[in-house]
């Protein structure tokens, strides 16, 4: 996000990847090298006849358990490494739905096309989808945000649809796209902070700021009593196991990399659409939507306690004279 326009649907990669390719593997390898032949130490100690049988039990397990712990962590290396090199090269190729709002359009590269198409704004259609079964396992459901436009030259139409956690996830996914439109919100921080760990100039990505700030925040928060020593030694155990500040460092590498990579896979004529235009020249919202935009603040005043979504539903109706859609 910047000051003219927001991606959607690309971001930055998460530092618990790197931590888990790397710190998982290896603390299986403890687990498997040191701690099961310290097992069977103390069940010789215990069951067997002293320090004999303990030692004894010890070298056994851990010559066989050693390497089978080394070749068994250096596949599951190598897969997480794998899967990571995997999501590296989405996130390059990925090129986001972009939303302009100096002009109020917003740009789209459907899968498997080069032309972006360019649609106005207020002519994009968003959506929350519910879905819910019953299974022998009990009753599922799954939640979805939308959004489609007809294709301004050849009025085919397009979707698009993303999985959420829930429906407050999706509709705030809106909430965020609407206001960062309507100059409401100005920053990637007003809308996410990744675990409250961003500094007033810090990037939007987990680096080795994420850390620093995280471990200063620890011991601000032990010497005020909120933490005590156990979290305070698990939370330096679990990092050193996770390499310390290295998963943070690479994704600092990844932002780096995916930024230069998708500066040369952008379309041109999207790179000319992204420039930032003079305030004079930038497009203001219809009369139209003003008057809907009131409507809505309105009923909110009137009602705070009324869904956000039974208002934008009534003032669509109100407007368009219509029976809004239901399923």
């Amino acid at each position: 996000m910047n000051d003219g326009y927001l991606d959607f649907g690309a971001g930055t990669p998460p530092v618990i990847g790197w931590q888990m390719a790397l710190g998982g593997p290896f603390f299986c390898f403890l687990l498997g090298a040191f701690f099961f032949p310290f097992v069977v130490f103390l069940g010789g100690f215990a069951f067997g006849n002293g320090w004999e049988d303990a030692l004894w039990g010890w070298r056994v397990t851990f010559d066989y358990a050693f390497w089978i712990a080394v070749w068994g962590c250096s596949f599951f290396l190598l897969l997480g490494l794998g899967i990571s090199y995997r999501d590296h090269l989405k996130l390059e190729s990925i090129i986001p739905t972009r939303f302009n709002r100096q002009r109020r359009e917003v740009c789209f590269v459907p899968e498997g096309q080069k032309e972006p198409i360019f649609v106005p704004w207020e002519e994009l259609v968003a959506w929350v989808t519910e879905a819910q079964g019953v299974t022998e396992y009990g009753v599922q459901r799954q939640y979805g945000f939308g959004i489609g436009f007809y294709h301004p030259d050849t009025g085919e139409k397009y979707t698009l649809e993303f999985e959420t956690y829930g429906q407050p996830q999706a509709i705030s996914t809106w909430e965020a796209i609407r206001a960062y439109m309507e100059y409401e919100v100005h920053t990637l921080k007003e809308i996410q902070d990744p675990l409250e760990l961003q500094g007033p100039d810090d990037p939007p990505w987990e680096g080795v700021h994420v850390f620093r700030n995280a471990r200063k925040r620890l011991h601000e928060d032990f010497r005020e009593g909120k933490r005590g020593m156990l979290y305070l030694t698990g939370w330096y155990l679990y990092h050193v196991i996770t390499f310390w500040i290295i998963p943070n460092r690479l994704v600092e590498w990844e932002v780096r990399k995916i930024k230069r990579t998708s500066r040369k896979t952008l379309p041109q004529a999207m790179a000319e659409w992204s420039e930032v235009l003079p305030e004079e020249q930038w497009a203001r919202p219809s009369e139209e939507l003003k008057r809907q935009r009131k409507r809505v603040l309105e009923l909110q005043k009137a009602d705070p306690q009324r869904p956000v979504t039974e208002i934008f539903a009534q003032v669509d109706e109100e407007f368009s004279g219509a029976a809004s859609m239901t399923a």
